[in-house]
């Protein structure tokens, strides 16, 4: 059974009351107590109209449908309702409670209080400032205060229903609300693990705020429409096949397809500054069974008939997200395209797609249900994406031939790709690849080769930045070269904000600072964004150089030009103006561990990634910055699996070395065979070290290491 949440369009197009009424109970039993609720919000609001001209009951009748549809809870429902006759009406709540009981009343009474909680936290829409500040603070506040989560759901439907019918009001107060969506209510929809929810709010707040950028997606995806679905019916029937073919009964599963939502999409092209034809998981099927085991059973069958990129795995079923997510997510090639596949049993399906109000809907308990993840829920800055790597590299490759339209032969490693052989003629070929031609015909640089193809590598005249097809590429010839291009772009980007972060700091104007680190030679510009005590020497050299003069020296107060540090929301910024908040912008929102800049407005810091297209024209405008990077976390836990030679005295051996390395061991496992022997150990232990491959080293210069992963952040939100 596929879950069939409210058909958006329908709703989006309800402008009467009868009909409204019609679609509320056609996904709720009609009760007396709830029939009684209806007619009470009718008349409690009956002098009331909406923007649009047409009556204010439709709003509370339909966010009470939309409730309805993804809980089936009658007290929730009923306070949806009802959930603005206390503030827009004489009525109490004390008179809720008498007629609908204490539990609605404490819905209501919830609504309301973030109502009083918005109007206190929130910019007003009649101000010029930024709203994002105050959203992080208004996000926080609800988080904090409001004791059931209920209360968030109802809210959530309600502003989704206030952006279906956004169209009403003028383009100022669309931008506000459309913000305050996407930072506010987007995230606790994510965080409830609501994700159809979340992901609609996402796409109706970006279709207002970055409406270009909406237009361009949507006309790439309605201009490769019928490719796109060709591709993607064509994949979901092999895997069917695929299925049906080694024990799999047709009863036994079903494959739901989709595109990656709007928003999604944007964000993946603004962090990894690709374009739309880069992004990997654009294409996805989605598998559902009926338990776990034909979920990794499923897994298999799909590994071993198509190409995974190893990168890309996560297994959310043996360790499920803080929400009780639980899908295993992989992605692979097949015929010159790339799908992520996502494998889940049907209950699974229901809890990703309505998260918390699935308890309600489809599981017993009621109201009283309890979910512990959701007792420490307050909000998080999104952390980096280090997923434990569950998949190793490939034990053997073997080789292919291939060939140029001229009969030169090229010798690749079975799995390349188009790039692959573009680098394999010449770097410059590779850099500048656009499209290819395979036995002919014009295919994607991604297309996988066999062996006798005819290959031929179109190129322009750009070198072509892939950040994010390193995984994709299967030679270490391209992932060389696309990484020092993609490193070149980065040094660009720094030597940029340098000339920002120094203008800033001595409030000079821009050109007059690039003509002195022009005239002065200053080497490694592009460190200066990153090296804090690099930052600090050119500073004092400038200072030194603008004492020379004597007009100026009277002007010049070195504690004036003192860099502070400020450690706020996991990063550290350096800044001689005072720094009281961090803001994560939602155009690229960047990641633990992620490149990132940050300018500076108001006494906060503006945190971007160094990809996001936002933030390279804030570079070209020369707006002021302030040096930011990540936070270093002092201990990181780990968990390693090693084997132990068959020799008197290896464990204590090893634990000696650990020790030297300053590693702090936690626990140990010993696992023996049946002769007695010691062969493995399984231990958990901190270190300082946070680069996982230089401790790999380290430790597998002394013993062999069967596993290792960080404990501390794998599968971390």
């Amino acid at each position: 059974m596929s879950l069939s949440p409210v058909d958006i369009e329908k709703v989006k197009h309800l402008h009467d009351i009868d009909s409204a009424t019609a679609y509320l109970f056609s996904h709720i039993i009609p009760t007396d107590k709830l029939k009684h609720a209806l007619e009470f919000s009718k008349e409690a609001h009956k002098t009331q109209f909406r923007k649009s001209g047409e009556p204010y009951i439709i709003h509370p009748i339909l966010v009470a449908a939309i409730v309805a549809s993804i809980t089936n809870d009658e007290a929730m429902a009923i306070a949806a309702l009802l959930h603005d006759v206390v503030e827009d009406t004489p009525t109490t709540i004390e008179e809720v409670e008498e007629d609908y009981g204490k539990d609605v009343a404490h819905l209501v009474s919830g609504l309301t209080k973030i109502d009083s909680i918005r109007d206190s936290e929130l910019i007003p829409s009649s101000s010029n400032e930024r709203l994002i500040v105050s959203a992080l603070s208004f996000r926080k506040m609800l988080l904090a205060s409001i004791e059931d989560v209920r209360v968030l759901v109802v809210k959530l439907c309600d502003r989704l229903h206030n952006m279906l019918t956004l169209d009403a009001l003028p383009q100022h107060k669309q931008k506000r609300i459309s913000e305050e969506t996407l930072v506010v209510y987007s995230p606790i929809a994510h965080r409830l693990g609501i994700s159809f929810l979340k992901n609609m709010l996402e796409d109706l707040s970006f279709s207002y705020l970055f409406a270009e950028e909406k237009h361009f997606i949507d006309n790439y995806l309605d201009t490769n429409y019928h490719a796109i679905e060709m591709r993607i019916n064509d994949f979901k029937q092999r895997v069917s096949d695929i299925l049906i073919q080694n024990g799999f009964c047709e009863d036994d599963f079903e494959i739901l397809s989709r595109i990656k939502h709007r928003y999604s999409i944007y964000l993946k092209m603004q962090r990894k500054g690709v374009s739309i034809d880069e992004v990997l998981d654009l294409l996805a099927i989605r598998i559902l069974v009926k338990d776990p085991i034909k979920c990794y059973d499923a897994l298999g069958l799909i590994h071993l008939n198509f190409r995974p990129l190893a990168s890309r795995f996560k297994d959310y079923i043996a360790v499920p997200k803080d929400n009780g997510y639980q899908t295993i997510h992989t992605t692979v090639f097949y015929n010159t395209a790339i799908f992520e596949v996502q494998i889940r049993t049907y209950d699974m399906h229901q809890t990703a797609e309505l998260g918390v109000a699935a308890h309600w809907k489809y599981k017993s308990g009621g109201n009283n249900i309890k979910l512990d993840w959701l007792d420490n829920l307050q909000y998080q800055n999104e952390s980096v994406e280090d997923f434990y790597a569950l998949i190793k590299n490939d034990l053997y490759s073997e080789d292919i031939s291939v060939f140029s339209p001229t009969g030169d032969a090229f010798t690749l490693p079975r799995g390349a790709v188009v790039l692959d052989f573009a680098y394999a003629v010449h770097t410059d070929i590779g850099n500048k690849a656009i499209n290819g031609v395979v036995n002919k015909s014009k295919t994607s640089l991604l297309t996988e080769l066999h062996n006798g193809d005819i290959v031929k590598v179109i190129t322009g005249d750009e070198i072509e930045t892939r950040c994010s097809w390193l995984d994709a590429v299967k030679t270490s010839k391209a992932q060389t070269n696309m990484k020092n291009n993609c490193n070149a772009r980065i040094r660009e980007i720094n030597a940029k904000s340098a000339v920002n972060i120094i203008s800033n700091v001595m409030n000079l104007n821009h050109a007059r600072v690039q003509e002195w680190l022009n005239k002065n030679n200053c080497e490694n510009l592009s460190h200066i964004p990153t090296d804090i005590e690099h930052l600090k020497n050119v500073l004092h050299k400038y200072i030194s150089d603008i004492a020379k003069n004597n007009r100026f020296k009277r002007f010049i107060s070195r504690h004036r030009f003192k860099l502070k540090p400020y450690e706020i929301s996991g990063l550290e910024v350096y800044s001689n103006s005072s720094i009281n908040d961090v803001v994560f912008d939602y155009c690229c929102h960047p990641k633990f561990g992620d490149e990132v800049m940050a300018f500076v407005e108001k006494s906060k810091a503006h945190v971007h990634h160094k990809m996001c297209q936002n933030a390279a024209k804030k570079l070209e405008d020369n707006e002021p910055m302030v040096f930011v990077k990540w936070a270093k976390e002092k201990v990181f836990k780990y968990k390693l699996i090693a084997s132990l030679t068959n020799e008197k005295g290896a464990l204590a051996d090893f634990l000696a070395f650990l020790a030297k390395q300053n590693i702090d061991l936690t626990s140990i496992e010993l696992g023996k065979d049946d002769l007695d022997y010691v062969q493995y150990c399984d231990m958990v232990f901190q270190s300082e070290e946070a680069d996982i491959n230089t401790l790999r080293a380290k430790i597998e210069s002394k013993i062999k290491v069967v596993d290792l992963v960080r404990s501390d952040d794998a599968y971390r939100n």
